[in-house]
């Protein structure tokens, strides 16, 4: 998830238009921010999906050899 960052200047527009709301709306507003930061702490980033992690359970070498014998020649491609 990407976050926001805004500069003071809009912020302080911003604010300058929440001021104006009416206590039980303001008290959603903080319950709602306060939500949004909590749930951010837990979230842990993992990285892995997103750039197609391999996940393989043998060794290097093993797999390297596969790599290796599933190659194709092109004279192997070539009907007579």
């Amino acid at each position: 998830m990407s976050y926001l960052t805004i500069h003071k200047s809009i912020f302080e527009k911003y604010f300058s238009f929440l001021i104006k709301l009416d206590i039980n709306s303001k008290r959603h507003l903080i319950k709602v921010l306060n939500k949004s930061i909590m749930e951010n702490k837990k979230k842990k980033s993992d990285l892995r999906p997103l750039f197609g992690a391999w996940v393989d359970n043998r060794d290097s070498d093993a797999i390297i050899k596969d790599i290796r014998d599933s190659r194709v020649e092109k004279s192997d491609n070539i009907a007579l």
